[in-house]
């Protein structure tokens, strides 16, 4: 006898108090599995598809960590080229100013490449390179103060406009003309040889250059915030109004032109048109 292999399922329909119809409904056992069969996969292609969409979330998640990283490195990285070339600016800088000021040593004397580096190795993360950031700038802060005040000491007038005798100083001395008198004098008279070279003693620019009473050839040289000096008595004239002079650049030749008894310099410094003694500017005699 061929067992049934279908399944029933019986539902009882009421359509009157006095009657009621009994319906009978039957699934194969064959459909029953082949059901359940693709409930399974279907529920495995969800739980799949469930898995490769959290898969994908987070290899994105990872994508833009690892985004985050390379932009942070390239930031860094951007950070310390810039930082590198402050400090290969700064070193230049103060090369330059050690040159200005005299006080640059020789490498060969010390022995050492000029090109060495070397010291303990320290990894630099962000704060490091803040902090060499703030560093850098602060040196750039002192160089700026190192060389405004080089720079105002090179309009100091600091040397000695012309090699000689120091033969009258600043303030009262007897009439070199004689008659027993006495007056003001506003400079230094230095005697030397006619012709030899009167050099600036400090950064300026000329505001006049020819001749005037008492000076004879003269040049006026202005070195800024109220400071000038004048070079007088010159038998030539080297320079020309509004010319911008360095310290130590000729401005004349030594002569004895206008109120002179011989060939020498008349050099006066002054401070706001007031004539002060120019020994507080120089260096002593040796």
């Amino acid at each position: 006898m061929k067992k049934d292999e279908r399944l029933y399922a019986f539902i009882v329909a009421h359509t009157s108090r006095s009657r009621s119809r009994i319906r009978r409904f039957s699934i194969h056992r064959r459909w029953l599995k082949l059901s359940g069969f693709c409930a399974l996969i279907l529920c495995g292609a969800a739980v799949y598809g469930f898995y490769g969409l959290a898969q994908q979330v987070a290899h994105l998640r990872v994508e833009r960590e690892n985004n985050r990283l390379r932009e942070e490195n390239q930031r860094q990285r951007q950070q310390l080229e810039q930082l590198e070339n402050r400090v290969d600016r700064i070193e230049d800088a103060s090369r330059r100013l050690s040159e200005i000021s005299g006080e640059g040593r020789d490498e060969a004397s010390t022995g050492t490449d000029a090109h060495g580096a070397g010291g303990p190795f320290v990894e630099l993360d962000e704060a490091a390179v803040a902090a060499l950031a703030r560093r850098a700038a602060h040196l750039e802060e002192k160089m700026r103060q190192f060389a405004d005040a080089l720079r105002e000491r090179a309009h100091m007038p600091s040397i000695w406009p012309v090699e000689g005798e120091l033969t009258d100083n600043f303030g009262a001395r007897r009439n070199p003309f004689g008659g027993g008198s006495s007056e003001f004098h506003s400079g230094l008279d230095i005697a030397t040889a006619w012709g030899t070279p009167v050099v600036a003693t400090g950064n300026g620019r000329v505001t006049f250059a020819g001749s005037q009473s008492g000076y004879g050839n003269v040049v006026y040289l202005d070195h800024g915030n109220g400071l000038t000096t004048r070079y007088g008595h010159l038998s030539k004239i080297e320079v020309s109004e509004g010319q911008e002079l360095k310290r130590g650049e000729a401005v004349g030749r030594v002569g004895s032109t206008g109120r002179s008894t011989g060939p020498h310099l008349h050099y006066e410094v002054r401070i706001n048109e007031t004539a002060v003694s120019p020994r507080r500017y120089l260096p002593e005699i040796e």
